[in-house]
């Protein structure tokens, strides 16, 4: 079987379930034995040409061949409920495991790990590891109960042809023992081929459009073709090895097989003729119906055999398979609160930054420096910069998507480091700048905080957002499906659904990632104007890449090269810093000559 940390307590959890499977297949196994014995009896009764005076007996071993077939098929239908039942609950549990650890890891492993190697564990793995606990299990439990019961049942027969049959099943043991280490490796190999396949089809389906819109379809085949030629080659090549060790078993089996008619078959002639073989004082009896229970018991002997050659493959695959996702689920956990959180409670939304530098992994440059400001609690506070200047990486800081130093960032008085970190995020509404949405409809969208959302609350959203005119006019309505991250709506209905998502949390502190840029200049001063009347006295932050976004609240960041280059007022702006200067004259200049399309 197969052990780990991460597995062992199933064991214990569905033990119920394995010890009535397992109590049912060796139910199975010791009836089933009977079948060869009767088999060999009615030879001899043929043999000896006594049908009529042993009728009796022959329709007393057809009644019992009869209630054993009934007996086999309830225990084969209690085994497969039972232990296949217990394998698929462990595949699921592992599964939950895995997808509760996903949502807690952190930006960074996302950045490091490809979502295709992702898929890959939670499918293909969690398979091998589930085949070894359902057929598996099977094969363990009839690879040592019946092959004992077969073989006492063999030596009770006959001790010599026994041993003789037993020496070359010995060799597949051998095999096995030499044979598994080698087809993990294997295996380990042809899942990181698999992953190398997922990771390119989910990268090119996601960008499709790219793909289209640049004609390079045949360009990307190409790709594809090379990477599913290196995962047939790997595939092959398991295939390969796990067949010849298959063929390996069946020509044991068929030597033992030879084996035992040539040898049996001898015995019997040596009995019908009188002059029965004599080692020492043992004398070898042989009847036709002896040979043919010998060969039956061989016979059901050959599956435990077989069966114990797949227990190498099938936990080679698995223990190869655990310790990919065990790898995952050891994964130290970046975002995690700390021993004591203080849960922040009645957040009235005051934000300090205090001298706050951030530097993602693996860059020596910080993209954050030296930051220090206040924003106090009820304000409407707008960032704006240039590209690259540190805007989204200041407000993602809010929601402890990184680590940062203590003593940096403070909500409500409270150290950020120090707070629960299910308590910060729901003190924020967030609006991300990508627009994600579910392939759901809007009500379900819009009400993602509160599944249970009264459809008013909804729509008050929508209309916060400017977005109800547009969705009452869609056939279904607030029923619409959005399509895979709202395929089916415009670029500036995703961003609206955003933000009518993020407003109906009523969250006293709401962030608003560059999330105007797709609307056009009235439903912009439409959201503007809801924000300063629907979220008067909470803090609002607004990203924004347009300076008339932004040029009516009551304070603005202006970030350059990472750095806060001021946090004031529109008007005093215009005065002290050169770069918000220099922006509101552009984009006044780009007004006049009508590049401003209001798009």
């Amino acid at each position: 079987m197969l052990f780990g940390k991460h597995v062992n307590r199933f064991y214990l959890k569905y033990c119920l379930f394995f010890l009535l499977g397992v109590a049912a297949l060796v139910v199975v196994d010791v009836f089933q034995l009977y079948i060869p014995e009767y088999l060999g009896e009615i030879v001899d009764i043929l043999n000896e040409g006594a049908i009529a005076e042993n009728m009796e007996r022959i329709n007393d071993i057809i009644v019992m061949t009869v209630i054993i077939a009934f007996i086999m098929f309830g225990g084969r239908v209690i085994w497969r409920l039972s232990l296949f039942h217990a394998s698929t609950k462990i595949e699921a549990d592992l599964r939950h495991k895995m997808f509760l650890k996903a949502e807690r890891l952190s930006q960074t492993y996302y950045h490091e790990n490809k979502v295709g190697n992702i898929i890959s564990w939670f499918t293909t793995d969690l398979e091998a590891i589930e085949e070894i606990y359902g057929w598996g299990s099977i094969s363990l439990v009839d690879a040592i109960f019946l092959s004992v019961f077969v073989i006492i049942k063999m030596f009770l027969l006959d001790w010599l042809v026994t041993i003789v049959a037993l020496i070359p099943i010995a060799l597949i043991f051998v095999w096995g023992f030499m044979v598994e280490k080698f087809m993990s490796m294997k295996w380990e190999n042809r899942q990181k081929a698999l992953d190398e396949v997922y990771d390119f089809s989910q990268e090119n389906f996601t960008g499709i459009r790219v793909i289209k819109a640049f004609v390079k379809e045949t360009q990307q085949l190409h790709a594809f073709a090379k990477i599913a030629k290196k995962n047939q080659d790997v595939n092959v090549d398991f295939v390969r090895y796990s067949v010849l060790f298959d063929i390996c078993i069946t020509i044991i089996c068929a030597v033992i097989v030879c084996i035992i008619l040539g040898l049996g078959g001898f015995l019997v002639f040596q009995t019908i003729e009188g002059s029965p073989l004599i080692i020492g004082d043992y004398k070898i009896e042989f009847s036709n119906g002896d040979l043919i229970t010998f060969i039956g018991y061989f016979d059901t002997l050959v599956w435990p055999v077989i069966a114990f050659g797949q227990i190498f493959v099938m936990r080679s695959r698995a223990k190869a398979s655990l310790k990919r996702v065990s790898r995952f689920l050891d994964q130290e956990e970046d975002i995690k609160n700390p021993d004591n959180p203080v849960t922040l409670k009645d957040v009235k939304g005051e934000i300090r930054f205090n001298d706050f530098t951030f530097s993602y992994a693996n860059q020596k440059t910080p993209a954050l420096k030296n930051i220090s400001l206040t924003i106090k609690p009820g304000e409407s506070v707008g960032v704006v910069g240039k590209i690259g200047s540190g805007k989204s990486t200041l407000m993602n800081a809010l929601l402890r998507l990184y680590n940062i130093e203590k003593g940096m960032i403070y909500i409500d008085g409270v150290d950020m480091m120090d707070a629960d970190i299910t308590s910060l995020r729901e003190a924020i509404g967030f609006v991300p700048q990508d627009n994600y949405l579910y392939s759901d409809t809007i009500e379900k969208n819009i009400a993602f905080a509160n599944p249970k959302m009264q459809l008013s609350l909804v729509e008050e959203g929508a209309k916060f957002a400017d977005v109800h005119s547009n969705i009452v006019d869609f056939p279904s309505g607030y029923q619409t499906i959005t399509g895979e991250r709202g395929v089916s709506l415009s670029g500036g209905q995703k961003q609206r659904i955003s933000i009518a998502r993020a407003f109906v949390k009523k969250s006293p502190i709401m962030i608003m990632d560059d999330s105007v840029s797709a609307v056009d200049i009235k439903t912009e001063e439409t959201i503007l104007d809801n924000i300063k009347r629907e979220r008067k006295g909470l803090t609002t932050i607004l990203i924004a890449s347009r300076v008339s976004t932004v040029m009516h609240l009551d304070k603005i960041i202006v970030m350059n090269e990472g750095t806060v280059e001021g946090f004031d007022t529109h008007e005093n702006l215009l005065k002290s810093c050169p770069t918000y200067k220099k922006m509101v004259f552009l984009q006044e200049l780009e007004k006049e000559i009508g590049g401003d399309d209001g798009e």
